[in-house]
């Protein structure tokens, strides 16, 4: 009987159980490329991508996005650290690390040849004992408090900082955060959250400023001349070019004397002029505009005592806007007080090597800008990653208002609930939800590796805690031992544990239920060998 052949040539299948292992595998070398940055004691790893940028990183969804992982099944964890970045910001390491451990603990079942549908269903079994569990032991915050809420808010940032580089200033950034975040809207928007990077100086002076700040735009001479500070101004938005237009290379224009030219050069003048009187009757004292203000217009505005900035990049004038009020115009033909913007103070600074523009006391100050400052270029990035975790993790525990406590303390506790639930079930999901309970304990185990204890140990007392009823018993980084992280403070919202295991099962049950991969080879042949390069049609050699 002749071969059938169905797929194109060349094209690479691989099925059945074998497959299903391999792809575990896979899965298993992700996990061991962000494994160690988990907890406080976490390492860090450096990512070099091709064009030679180094990306220092503690952020399990920033370093799973710098690995270029070309493996099918194993894109699935990447997908997983993303949507828990973007969805709570945290525990971006913990879900990868959680949906591997699933897969490693359920491995053995799959090559003992239990069909992978059985496996998923208890997978997903587990998934809702847990997530009940979790609502019913978090701990509701009281919203009506102010400083008990605040206080709490602290909490939960400085512990998603604590695994980061800036773990030293936690207590300055977990304020300056729940700062920021208060003074949000209730929205939370996180593009109202502006975060500007200015090299040199200490962390410490870092400073969040209640309003808009950006760097000083590309400015003309004039510039100088124009006053620094203001108070209670007023100030026009715009969307309008303020200088002369070179002409259009194609344009035509024909004179047969030197008087039209002159009216045709004169018009342009008067139409210029005529703009910055309009801004200028106004009554605006800061003009802000988007597109280039040019050197006459500076230096009209600086003989009328005005400021003005050119250029400003269009998410800072949305800030502006949002804060000060009023309206981006297109036109000066119709500016009135109805669509100027005001606060209470603006001022250029120099900050470090910068001059930054600050806007201060907004009437709707629905916005803030946070400047750090710091050493290195990469240190700053960084921080900047890490402080984005914790304003993230404060916007969810203002929406969502429970905690648990961290530090693997949960993971126990629902590790010890699935133990005892199997106990209480026949046939093989006895032995499924078993090794779910176990592979949740990898969380405090992990902990215990990167800070260097003997984890065996740990988690023996750890079990011991849990069974006695201390169900907020997890690992204490400091003592090398074991404490109650509640009483400690080390908190995290609820929502982050249940998008974590939900996204770590959901990812399981995807790479449990493929059986087959089919590759088609690269369209052109990619990878056929390319004939020589010849000398075209020159001279024989």
């Amino acid at each position: 009987q002749p071969q059938i052949i169905l797929l194109k040539e060349g094209t690479d299948t691989s099925q059945g159980k074998p497959q299903l292992v391999s792809n575990i595998n896979a899965c298993q070398s992700i996990v061991d490329a962000v494994r160690t940055t988990l907890g406080p004691r976490g390492m860090d790893k450096l990512i070099v991508d091709s064009k030679g940028k180094a990306t220092i990183s503690n952020d399990g969804a920033t370093i799973m996005k710098l690995l270029d992982i070309v493996h099918p099944a194993a894109k699935t964890l990447v997908d997983i650290a993303k949507s828990q970045d973007a969805e709570v910001g945290d525990g971006t390491t913990s879900v990868v690390l959680l949906a591997g451990e699933f897969l490693k603990q359920l491995k053995p079942f799959v090559e003992e040849g239990v069909h992978p549908r059985i496996i998923i269903k208890a997978v997903r079994k587990a998934l809702n004992l847990c997530v009940a569990q979790i609502n019913e032991l978090a701990f509701k915050i009281e919203k009506h408090d102010n400083e008990k809420h605040r206080a709490l808010l602290e909490k939960c940032a400085a512990t998603a900082l604590n695994s980061k580089l800036i773990h030293q200033q936690k207590d300055f950034f977990s304020k300056m955060v729940v700062d920021s975040v208060t003074t949000l809207d209730a929205l939370l928007p996180l593009n109202m959250i502006g975060i500007k990077k200015v090299t040199g100086g200490a962390l410490e002076d870092s400073m969040l400023v209640e309003g808009v700040a950006f760097k000083k735009t590309f400015a003309y001479a004039g510039f100088e001349m124009q006053p620094k500070s203001y108070d209670n101004v007023k100030i026009a938005l715009l969307n309008i070019e303020l200088e002369l237009k070179a002409e259009r290379d194609n344009a035509e224009v024909r004179v047969d004397n030197v008087a039209e030219y002159q009216k045709v050069v004169d018009a342009e003048w008067q139409i210029l002029y005529d703009k910055l009187a309009k801004i200028h009757q106004s009554g605006a004292q800061v003009v802000l505009s988007k597109l280039p203000i040019g050197d006459v217009a500076t230096q009209y505005f600086a003989d009328r005592d005005m400021f003005c900035a050119g250029r400003v990049t269009e998410e800072d004038l949305k800030r502006t806007q949002k804060a000060c009020g009023g309206a981006v115009m297109t036109t000066v033909q119709d500016i009135s007080d109805k669509v100027l913007g005001t606060c209470a103070h603006f001022e250029e600074r120099q900050i470090g090597s910068e001059r930054f523009n600050l806007f201060q006391g907004c009437p709707n100050a629905k916005t803030c800008t946070i400047i750090l400052r710091g050493g290195a270029e990469q240190f700053l990035e960084e921080t900047e990653r890490s402080l984005h975790d914790a304003i993230m993790i404060v916007r969810r525990t203002i929406r969502n208002d429970s905690v648990v406590a961290g530090g693997g303390a949960i993971e126990m506790e629902l590790s010890k609930m699935l133990r005892n639930h199997s106990r209480t079930i026949a046939g093989k999901e006895q032995l499924l939800i078993g090794a779910m309970a176990k592979a949740l304990e990898v969380i405090p185990r992990q902990l215990c590796d990167n800070a260097g204890f003997d984890a065996t140990n740990i988690l023996n007392k750890l079990r011991q805690k849990h069974a006695q009823g201390c169900q907020w018993y997890g690992v204490d980084i400091m003592k090398e031992h074991i404490a109650d992280n509640f009483e400690a403070f080390v908190w995290e919202p609820s929502v982050i544990k249940i998008n974590a295991l939900t996204a770590a099962c959901e990812a399981t049950c995807m790479i449990l239920s493929v059986d087959e991969t089919i590759k088609s080879p690269k369209s052109g042949g990619g990878d056929a060998p390319q004939p020589p390069m010849g000398r075209g049609m020159g001279r024989p050699f």
